[in-house]
């Protein structure tokens, strides 16, 4: 849905139209670092549960006397879960999304208070201002934040079609 006022002046419009890209970018961008960082949660505790809870029992099995090799196993498979969680830095890439996603929303939100708001009353070289430095907070976003992967692109695009991103006092517009 276009966010690009009706009653703009023709000047204006071509700008309207282009930070209106810029919010729907960042809509989809939002959504999509805010579903990779769910991913990055889920594999945090994936791999960060079994890896203490198999510390946990290899230490006790071990305290416990005669018996074999178990204790060995269980720490060779804790330290596994432990090595991938370390490597793949789940809580950093976790912390990393959630942070893109809340700076696209910021985004998202200028942009659409620009384009709703501000626009109208600005002459076309404040407006061609504000857009510029709008285009640049999303250039610079877009350097800087992992891409979504597959499985989060899909579930944003879910949330996205089924309305979830969207406000109750916009649905009458």
């Amino acid at each position: 849905m276009s966010l690009v006022p009706d009653s703009l002046p023709e000047s204006h419009r071509s700008i309207a139209q282009e930070a209106d890209r810029i919010h729907e970018s960042a809509l989809w961008s939002a959504q999509g670092q805010f579903e990779q960082a769910k991913l990055w949660r889920l594999i945090n505790l994936m791999l960060g549960v079994p890896a203490s809870a198999l510390a946990a029992v290899a230490g006790g099995t071990a305290l416990a006397g005669d018996v074999g090799m178990w204790p060995g196993v269980l720490a060779l498979a804790a330290a596994a879960f432990s090595a991938t969680l370390t490597t793949v830095n789940a809580s950093r890439r976790m912390t990393q999304a959630q942070a893109s996603a809340n700076a696209y929303l910021e985004l998202q939100t200028a942009a659409r208070q620009f384009l709703t708001i501000d626009l109208a009353d600005l002459t076309r070289e404040q407006s061609r201002d504000a857009l510029r430095g709008l285009t640049n907070t999303r250039d610079e976003l877009n350097k800087t934040s992992d891409p979504p992967g597959r499985l989060a692109f899909k579930s944003a695009t879910r949330n996205i079609e089924k309305g979830r991103q969207t406000y109750e006092t916009d649905e009458g517009a």
